[in-house]
């Protein structure tokens, strides 16, 4: 695994020369409608502010109604049931490509997500072209991306039969989508630079066979720190209300904290297929659970900014975790499980705590030693912010990406091809 940290890498770009880069940017979807988008997005706006010159090529293809396409460029994308084929191969991501590569030659590419719109089609393309593959999920390794089964629990088998039998991929797609993956490994030495998001996840793609990874976290918008905790204990939690969230657990988890700390209360902005189910399990705490719906992210960083501590029980391992980093940058201590991203994000014991994933007893005991403290749960909220400015703010961020642009490059002239 190649993670030079955050020094070596600073050290790297620093003795470089900073002459501006053209850079042009794939990834699966153009509009603000997802994080993954919504990071890309940031990235490209961060680098055009640095006056380095990029474009953004994406599919034209819709996943929620009422976003705008903000690429520079797009091919044609689908959502229909010929997407299963078209995410394998897609002719019209291979000629938007070599349009692009002709009218904009650049001086890296950098690819995010490419495997459910663009196809694999793009990497031959890039056979001359320095390019760094950041992974932001397991699509490269796994038919649906997130290495987890249909009962919740983590997928350890390598693509395969395994996808048919599970139940992850239907017996209609499975030809389609193990093609893909065979084709991202013919071409795979086309990339020269490949990218993960933590170090858990890093180990997942090592073990199907890609090395030499470089992990290399998500950013976060910098804002003020949240004013200091007044008033009654307060728990928050945000995030889509589905199972493999976890957020069951943590309601166990306040459940057996209620009668020791009854002043405390929980709220939970989101929405998802477990929320009828979710509220029945809370009936009984009453008025001290509140379900907020979904919040624009103003609205949710105010409402926040009164939290203790900020609860992440996910069960699978999430690559990232956004959540967290939000959490921390306005300055509040985390309890995560300790899986997939949040495993090198929150800092067991000073930032926040690390518990096993569905264990309610865990976690209850580290919600009740911050809740019961409000000094500890101001320090470990200081130390979390300090943390987020200096390893996952767009400006360290961004440091470490050119500096990885320029690695790239270098390594691609000296035939550093995959």
């Amino acid at each position: 695994m190649y993670d030079p940290g955050p020094a070596a890498l600073r050290t790297s770009r620093d003795a470089r020369p900073a002459a501006p880069l053209r850079v042009l940017m794939l990834n699966d979807y153009g509009r603000p409608s997802g994080g993954a988008e919504l990071q890309m997005l940031a990235l490209r706006d961060g680098l055009r502010a640095r006056g380095h010159q990029v474009r953004l090529l994406t599919s034209d293809a819709t996943l929620s109604a009422g976003f705008p396409l903000l690429a520079d460029t797009a091919c044609a994308g689908r959502t229909d049931r010929l997407q299963a084929l078209s995410q394998a191969i897609n002719p019209s991501a291979y000629r938007a490509l070599r349009t692009e590569l002709a009218e904009n030659p650049p001086d890296v590419v950098h690819i995010r997500m490419f495997l459910w719109q663009l196809s694999p089609l793009v990497l031959p393309l890039l056979r001359e072209v320095p390019t760094l593959f950041q992974a932001a999920v397991y699509k490269a390794i796994c038919p649906n991306g997130l290495k987890l089964l249909p009962d919740g629990s983590a997928c350890t088998q390598p693509a395969g039969t395994v996808c048919r039998r599970s139940g992850c991929v239907s017996p209609m797609t499975w030809a389609a989508t193990m093609m893909q993956l065979r084709l991202v490994r013919r071409w795979r030495r086309n990339i020269d630079t490949v990218s993960t998001l933590s170090r858990r996840m890093a180990d997942r793609f090592t073990a199907e066979g890609w090395d030499d990874i470089l992990v290399m976290g998500n950013g976060v918008d910098a804002r003020p720190a949240r004013p200091p905790l007044t008033g009654p204990p307060l728990v928050a939690f945000a995030g889509r209300l589905a199972r493999e969230k976890g957020i069951a657990t943590a309601l166990d988890a306040f459940a057996q904290i209620a009668g020791q700390i009854p002043e405390a209360h929980f709220v939970i902005a989101g929405d998802g297929p477990e929320e009828a189910a979710l509220r029945i399990r809370a009936a009984p705490l009453g008025d001290r659970v509140r379900f907020l719906g979904h919040l624009p992210r103003p609205e949710m960083e105010a409402r926040f900014d009164a939290a203790w501590v900020q609860l992440v029980p996910s069960l699978w391992e999430e690559p990232f975790g956004n959540v967290s980093t939000e959490a921390m940058m306005r300055g509040t201590a985390v309890i995560a499980s300790d899986v997939g991203g949040q495993s090198d994000i929150v800092r067991d014991g000073k930032t926040g705590y690390l518990v096993p994933p569905g264990d309610a007893k865990a976690l209850a005991s580290r919600l009740t030693r911050i809740l019961a403290d409000r000094e500890h749960a101001e320090h470990l909220g200081a130390e979390a912010r300090r943390v987020a400015l200096t390893d996952y703010s767009r400006d360290a961020v961004l440091d470490r990406l050119i500096s990885a642009y320029r690695d790239t490059i270098a390594r691609s002239a000296s035939g550093g091809h995959q």
